[in-house]
């Protein structure tokens, strides 16, 4: 037999799971464990107490002078003898007179005789012990009703059965783990330090917040009204409305006090918790398989008191001291009849009333849980009270099994609930990560990530981090300041102290900016750089920047987001003169029509997309430079040809193949620089000599084959690049450019260098490598400005010794083999060697740079 403790074991379950047990589940486990008890009590009483105590009945007949009774005396015959029938034969020649047989006198002696003693009254059965137990085993068998012999074992797997279907749930796989994995994070978010701060503190900031947004508020729409009077005095809508820009929420200033700073132990378990609960919520709320396991063992268990009922009600009236028994032994014992008394059925029929009565409280529970189950959603839990009560407005409703399990907390304490809502409220999380990136972000260690660009200006770029540090606007004397994969950025008024800075770049970086920023912003920003996946991460305050000068958007701007750009708002920047589109555009936006007065450079680099429409640049009549990048041009777009202020036009990185347009060139009298670079040009028509203009011509990586005099003619060159063509030869009219200050023919397929070459005494920088040169003119000695030469992968067996003439020339920028080199003359190299007196900030870089 078992014992009390194995069998509520049963039903014992983790302490950290009461939290999941409302009241009725708890009092049902009681119910559980004294319907437990009572059946054990039962049966250990039923084996150790239980019998049957059993007298046979005797048949009993009168004759006519009521004088004796017939009774059944056994015979020999009859099955069995004993020594009493056999002393009683022996005593009969003794009686004066002897009845019939199967006759007893009611007083067999007279009652004269003195000698006799009165015989016992009662009846003699006959029967010795053996047989009376083999009768009472017999009995209790057949007599007994079989629901009293089996009460307390029915009792117990009843019970059994009622507590394995409280807590299967716990126990279930499927849901075991939910459940443990829910309970675990629900104790850490209880006990968080950060739980205490979060709520304590967000209290007390509403009425603060309040009073500064309005001031803001005020502020800014006073200096938007200001500022939209004098760029546009006819229009009477107010700038907000029209631009829809939409602040952050956040407050103005910080004159709140802030968070106390957290241990950063607890910091990074607050921060693991987020994570915890937001993977958590989205694993659960999959599914609703916890809800229904527990409506399922409910409904099993509220069956179960129904059956029970029904049946035990039926059998308690049959438990009864009282039995007659009529077993089938009359030849063993010479009786059919038996009277029987029952030991413990006045004990059973008690124990069974308190089990009908305990499994009738046990339904009731059972039916008010179905009800609670049923009679609203359980599967939506809304935290409507929990953000009435505090500031994290944003704490969203739950579902499914999330949502069940919340409410089975709330019947265990209300508080749970509301202190796990802090860890689901992103503007919790957000004000967590400000304070542990505070923490880690301090000012000196910002110090240590400023670098120098090659303008000499003081950046700081921040990376990957959950938001911009505090201290970043201390560093008042930065001037750029990057921001690249910080979904969480925000620009406070703290920026107001960055006196220095003039530009800024969000790449990836959806920044909010409240309104005394953005009053700063509109004030000393000069250049801002967005680069974006969708046009939705473009900040909607850009296009209300009034002083900015320079944009650079990158990102997707194709023809299907057009319209959702809000290019619109950009004829707020009255003083914008540079737009860059980085993009896969198919049409250059009508809208940007609304900076031509002002417009000075456009750029577009369209990563392959060809751009079909270009009658929006006939508008930009003040425009001045033109990039256009890898648009999949095929010839030079006659749109630009409108463009009289053009003075610099870059087609590089397209499928351009002829240029037989570039007679209408003579028309624009401002250009200077043509970018033709990177195409699939053939020949160079002879009209290029009617642009007269022409300074720089770029001309590389195209697949020219000669060169026509005409190009020649152009006598402001001072710049020319033919690199990476399949020019065999240099025409001796190159000698009429006196103006020319660079010329590059690397890797074509020249083999003479043209003496009239070296009449171009300007010459700073001369690119011959990669050709198949075999000798060089001495007359490169009288290139007296020469500071750059590239002879490297030619055929040359020596130098000209002239090259020591060349007193601007040094060995970093004479580009040689070695051995070449080596063959020069010792006074030669000497001179090569020394470097130059006068530094030229342009250098040998400038050659790389143009080509």
């Amino acid at each position: 037999m078992f014992t009390l403790t194995e069998v509520a074991s049963l039903n014992d379950i983790q302490p950290t799971y009461r939290i999941l047990k409302p009241w009725w589940d708890v009092f049902m486990d009681y119910l559980g464990i004294v319907m437990l008890m009572l059946a054990i009590f039962s049966g250990t009483m039923q084996l150790t107490k239980d019998q049957v105590v059993c007298l046979p009945i005797l048949e009993q007949a009168q004759d006519g002078s009521g004088g004796f009774l017939e009774t059944h005396t056994p015979e020999p015959s009859d099955g069995f003898w004993n020594k009493e029938n056999a002393i009683g034969e022996q005593a009969a020649p003794l009686m004066s007179k002897r009845p019939p047989k199967g006759i007893v006198p009611s007083n067999p002696f007279p009652q004269s005789s003195t000698f006799m003693q009165p015989p016992p009254k009662g009846v003699r059965t006959k029967l010795d012990f053996q047989q009376y137990v083999f009768v009472n085993q017999m009995c209790y068998h057949v007599a007994l009703p079989w629901y009293s012999k089996y009460f307390p074992y029915l009792a117990l797997i009843h019970t059994i059965v009622l507590m394995v279907s409280s807590n299967f749930w716990f126990k279930y796989p499927k849901t075991s783990s939910k459940v443990e994995h829910f309970v675990s994070i629900l104790g850490k978010c209880f006990e968080s330090p950060w739980t205490t701060k979060a709520l304590s503190e967000t209290a007390c900031e509403d009425s603060e917040e309040n009073k500064q947004r309005l001031a803001g508020a005020s502020t800014l729409l006073k200096h938007l009204s200001t500022s939209s009077e004098e760029g546009s005095p006819n229009q009477s809508a107010p700038v907000g409305n029209k631009s829809g820009v939409a602040f952050s929420a956040e407050k103005l200033v910080s004159e709140v006090p802030s968070m106390t700073i957290l241990d950063k132990k607890d910091g990074e378990q607050a921060k693991a918790l987020f994570e915890k609960v937001r993977k958590f919520r989205a694993h659960v709320e999959d599914s609703d398989l916890i809800y229904r396991l527990y409506a399922i063992q409910t409904v099993i268990k509220t069956v179960k008191f129904i059956l029970i009922l029904c049946y035990t009600m039926t059998f308690v009236a049959s438990i009864d001291f009282d039995h007659v028994c009529e077993p089938e032994i009359k030849h063993l014992t010479g009786y059919s009849k038996f009277h029987c008394t029952h030991n413990m059925a006045f004990m059973l029929k008690k124990l069974l009333v308190c089990y009908i009565a305990l499994i009738c409280v046990y339904g009731i529970i059972c039916i008010y849980t179905l009800f609670w189950l049923f009679r609203r959603p359980l599967k939506e839990y809304s935290f409507e009270k929990v953000r009435e009560e505090s500031s994290f407005s944003d704490i969203p409703d739950v579902k499914n099994d999330f949502a069940f399990l919340l409410h089975m907390v709330d019947q265990y304490d209300l508080l749970y609930s509301k202190r796990f809502g802090v860890f689901l409220s992103e503007v919790s999380e957000n004000k967590l990560r400000e304070i542990s990136l505070n923490h880690e972000w301090t000012f000196e260690k910002l110090r240590q990530h400023l670098t120098r660009n090659p303008q000499d200006k003081l950046e700081l770029h921040l990376f990957m981090l959950s938001g911009v540090p505090d201290a970043v606007f201390d560093l008042t004397d930065l001037e750029i300041l990057k921001l690249e994969l910080i979904p969480e950025a925000k620009i406070t008024a703290k920026i107001s102290q960055m006196i220095n800075l003039q530009e800024l770049h969000f790449y990836h970086c959806p920044a909010k900016v409240e309104q005394t920023a953005f009053i700063f912003l509109c004030d000393h920003l000069r250049c801002l750089h967005v680069k974006f996946t969708d046009v939705a991460e473009i900040p909607s305050w850009v296009y209300l920047l009034k002083n900015l000068r320079e944009l650079y958007l990158v990102g997707n701007l194709n023809s299907e987001n057009n319209k959702l750009i809000g290019l619109e708002s950009l004829r707020d920047l009255r003083h914008l003169k540079i737009l860059h589109l980085k993009s896969n555009l198919t049409k250059i936006p009508t809208n940007i029509t609304d900076l031509s007065p002002h417009l000075v450079r456009l750029v577009i680099h369209n990563d392959g997309t060809k751009l079909l429409v270009l009658n929006t640049l006939k508008k930009m009549i003040n425009l001045a430079e033109l990039e256009l990048h890898n648009c999949e041009l095929e010839r030079i777009p006659h749109a630009i040809f409108s463009l009289n202020n053009l003075q610099e036009l870059d087609l590089k990185s397209n499928n351009i193949r002829t240029i037989e347009e570039v007679i209408s060139f003579q028309h624009l009298k401002r250009l200077t620089c043509l970018k033709l670079w990177y195409n699939k040009i053939i020949s160079i028509p002879l009209s290029i000599s009617h642009v007269k203009n022409l300074e720089s011509l770029y001309l590389s990586h195209n697949k020219l084959e000669s060169l026509p005099s005409p190009l020649f003619t152009l006598l402001k060159l001072r710049y020319l690049d033919l690199s990476h063509n399949s020019v065999a030869v240099i025409p001796p009219e190159v000698g009429f450019l006196q103006n020319l200050q660079h010329f590059a023919i690397t890797g074509n397929k020249v083999e003479v260098v043209p003496k009239q070459l070296f009449k171009c005494v300007k010459l700073r920088t001369l690119c011959l490598g990669h050709n198949c040169i075999t000798s060089i003119p001495e007359k490169i000695g009288h290139l007296s400005q020469l500071t750059h030469l590239e002879l490297k992968g030619n055929c040359l067996d020596r130098l000209p010794v002239q090259l020591g003439h060349c007193s601007l020339l040094n060995r970093s920028c004479l580009l040689v083999e070695d051995h070449l080199f080596d063959s020069l003359p010792i006074e030669v190299k000497e001179s090569i060697n020394q470097e130059a007196s006068v530094s030229f900030p342009n250098g040998c870089k400038c050659l790389m740079e143009g080509r």
